[in-house]
């Protein structure tokens, strides 16, 4: 017999959640995350593979609730945030002349100024040409010194994690945006105006050895075993009208990977967007809208039915937004060939409530009812 849907408060009775630290973020899982450790600690699991883990806010909180993470995302600034959070054991004590250094810098003008800083002479972010800007010209002088800086330094890998880290939680702060850099703001925001401040991260004192990686999720899940794997994969939108770039978050945050590697990349469009990101070099299967024309398959479902089948873990938490591309009953299949769907947790923002179900067929209607949910699924696999 199905189980009642039972509604409740959003968070109410829930865990409470360690804090953690990231930017703005369109895929950030921050409000999930008391019904992730909710789930997590339901099981008996000790090691996780945190397998699309973005600004790590998953791993953060869960590596100070005692368990061992594996981190793995294939964006180098996903990388560089793993290394800062998962991988130190100083304390921040150990890096405040390191920031105060980078803040005391003199501002210069340079390549980042010239692709990325505007007048704030205006209230309009564009320049001459009519292209809006992301930052204000002070910080961008302040970026190029500081970035500059960073590389001239001796420091080990983790201590420029810090320091990058740093400087793209500064950055967030100053921005003119919404929360990605496809496109800007027509006017400066009013954060834009602030000048950049650089602080030591809000570091965890790890114990645990931890491991972060930066690769295709097909290349790790043949490398690690782990007694819980979380998979929140970067799906596309369902607008069969929104262009794929719209919504992939290579392009999303194409800023990040530029201040990471400082690179100088070609760049195109007018938010100047690195070459790299363009649609047809950065697309995701995950994001994937087109069917398979010998399946009849969204490619991106047929990836997650892949994923889930290959991962060896005794249980899986699988992130699932229902504005995504696939279909309520093609990912439900997806599900059933990889193993017994223990609990689906539903939140609805909009209403501000969540809903716990069992092994059943409620949360398909609820998703065809309700188009804007995001899906929990608790996965004990074959």
């Amino acid at each position: 017999m199905s189980a009642a849907l039972v509604q409740q408060p959003l968070f109410e009775d829930v865990v409470t959640v360690p804090p953690t630290e990231g930017v703005k973020y369109a895929g950030s899982k921050l409000k999930l995350l008391p019904h992730i450790i909710e789930l997590v600690r339901s099981t008996d699991a000790r090691t996780i593979l945190d397998g699309f883990s973005g600004t790590t806010r998953v791993s953060q909180a869960l590596s100070q609730l005692g368990y061992k993470l594996i981190a793995n995302d294939v964006a180098v600034w996903s990388k560089v945030f793993g290394d800062c959070y998962l991988l130190n054991k100083r304390p921040p004590s150990y890096y405040r002349a390191l920031i105060d250094h980078l803040n005391a810098l003199p501002p210069q003008f340079g390549w980042f100024s010239e692709h990325y800083g505007g007048s704030p002479e205006t209230d309009s972010s564009k320049d001459a040409n009519g292209l809006k800007k992301p930052w204000q010209l002070h910080n961008t002088m302040k970026l190029d010194a500081i970035r500059a800086e960073i590389d001239v330094l001796e420091l080990d890998e983790i201590e420029k994690a810090v320091a990058l880290t740093s400087l793209i939680l500064a950055l967030d702060t100053v921005d003119n945006t919404i929360g990605h850099y496809s496109s800007y703001l027509n006017r400066w925001s009013p954060r834009s105006y602030k000048t950049m401040q650089l602080k030591v991260p809000r570091l965890i004192p790890q114990q645990a050895d931890h491991l972060v990686f930066q690769k295709d999720i097909f290349d790790v899940l043949g490398d690690v075993s782990v007694d819980l794997a979380y998979f929140d994969p970067p799906y596309g939108s369902n607008n069969e009208k929104m262009p794929p770039s719209r919504v992939r978050y290579a392009a999303y945050y194409h800023l990040w990977t530029t201040v990471i590697l400082n690179d100088r990349p070609a760049l195109f469009g007018k938010a100047k967007r690195r070459r790299d990101t363009s649609d047809r070099l950065s697309a995701s299967v995950f994001e994937e809208f087109r069917r398979n024309p010998d399946t009849g398959r969204f490619i991106a479902v047929e990836a997650i039915e892949q994923m889930l089948m290959a991962v060896d873990a005794r249980y899986i938490i699988l992130s699932y937004s229902s504005g995504g591309r696939a279909t309520a009953e093609e990912l439900h299949e997806a599900i059933r060939k990889a193993g017994k769907l223990l609990k689906v947790i539903n939140v609805d923002y909009r209403q501000n409530v969540m809903a716990g179900m069992k092994w059943t067929n409620e949360w398909i209607r609820e998703d065809e009812t309700h188009p804007h949910h995001e899906f929990l699924f608790l996965i004990e696999k074959f």
